[in-house]
């Protein structure tokens, strides 16, 4: 028998479903340390995308880190920091 897959894009095929399209405003988006955003995954684009568990969060940025940006978010109790690309970001 063929044993399951278990990757980073394992049971993800409902939860990223995106139909829109990338567009450059999405890749030079520019933010500033507190600016409260929503980290949405974009599946049309793999790079810097943030864990399957973080979708849907609200956060706020710390600061930028590279093309990515470095934002704070509360998982239960605890504070935890994702690193994300601007196309996986949403400003609120």
């Amino acid at each position: 028998m063929v044993s399951k897959s278990h990757g980073p894009q394992h049971k993800t095929r409902e939860k990223f479903r995106n139909p829109a399209k990338l567009r450059v405003t999405d890749y030079i988006k520019s933010l500033k340390s507190g600016d409260v955003v929503a980290l949405v995954v974009n599946s049309s684009s793999q790079k810097g995308r943030p864990f399957r568990r973080f979708h849907g969060l609200t956060g706020k940025v710390l600061r930028a880190q590279g093309r990515s940006f470095v934002v704070e978010v509360y998982d239960g109790d605890m504070r935890k920091q994702v690193i994300a690309r601007p196309e996986h970001i949403k400003k609120l």
